[in-house]
């Protein structure tokens, strides 16, 4: 009998590969050949107004990229951004997440009117919050005058003490619907017996929420952590619709494209590229890690 379910097993196993193999080529073919491609002319000298055969130069372009100070900038930024507005839209998306999961008139209405910001273009709700965080027309300026809370219009996108906490909050505006869908649809699997077995047993909602709530929508939660991590990491366009090239603002993947595009060294932003990947795969596997660690540790626990 088990040799029977062995044989059968190893089929069904075979047959997945079978099913895979398409995905696998295709995921080859659209990624794999482009990074490898990236990674080769990182070794070397090419550029875009030379005509000749690019010469291999190893590892040169990466030492010029540790070297340089305003890649280590880009990559204060692109960490301070992604920590920054992943925390906020994490906190925020599971504090409207869970009012949208209660009973109440017009939650239907609600959910759908939370996804309009998310819907929006990048670019498009970017060049729209530039025109809103102008200095001199912009209506935040406006109320902020109104209110008492400003002498003198903020220049938003344009000081350097400024721009990148207002890209921060733009993206968080933008994408707390994405969080709040991913946490709302964990909240809607938890069964209710869960909480009226609270109820009976005199939890109350604080005790609710940190004894029940959070440890069974930990997984998901991990799981849109882990991407908006990733997503903030290779941000490009709202910053570069916001701010352009600016110093206080630029992220690797803007730095990246200024060598490939402006300055025409495919070598040196194919390294800068490259580094980017490298850093977002770093991230990749600690996040990873550290979800494992604390789901053995939540299950270890019960």
């Amino acid at each position: 009998m088990s040799a029977g379910l062995s044989a059968l097993a190893l089929e069904r196993r075979r047959a997945a590969w079978w099913f895979l193999l398409p995905a696998v080529v295709a995921v080859l073919l659209v990624a794999g050949w482009p990074l490898a491609r990236t990674i080769w002319f990182s070794l070397t000298d090419a550029r875009l107004d030379e005509t000749a055969a690019p010469a291999f130069v190893g590892l040169s372009n990466y030492l010029l990229l540790i070297e340089d100070p305003d890649w280590w900038n880009a990559v204060r930024n692109t960490v301070v951004f992604a920590v920054a507005s992943v925390t906020c839209e994490t906190l925020l998306g599971l504090v409207i997440a869970l009012a949208l999961n209660e009973r109440m008139r017009g939650r239907g209405m609600l959910r759908a009117a939370m996804l309009i910001p998310w819907a929006i273009p990048t670019v498009v709700s970017a060049q729209i919050w530039g025109w809103m965080l102008h200095d001199q027309v912009g209506v935040v300026n406006q109320a902020l005058l109104a209110l008492g809370l400003v002498e003198r219009p903020l220049a938003w996108t344009a000081d350097p003490d400024l721009a990148l906490w207002a890209v921060v909050a733009v993206d968080v505006w933008k994408t707390t619907p994405f969080m709040t869908l991913l946490i709302l649809a964990a909240l809607q699997l938890l069964p209710d017996e869960i909480y009226e077995a609270a109820d009976i047993d005199g939890l109350g909602p604080v005790g609710r929420f940190f004894r029940l709530t959070l440890p069974l929508i930990r997984p998901a939660l991990m799981v849109a952590v882990i991407f908006r991590t990733l997503d903030a990491l290779r941000v490009f366009d709202l910053m570069y619709v916001l701010t352009g090239n600016s110093a206080a603002t630029a992220s690797m993947s803007v730095y990246a494209r200024q060598q490939l595009v402006e300055f025409q060294d495919i070598g040196f932003g194919s390294a800068a590229a490259t580094g980017l990947f490298l850093i977002i795969a770093l991230a990749t596997a600690l996040l990873l890690t550290a979800g494992r660690v604390r789901l053995g540790a939540a299950e270890g626990g019960r």
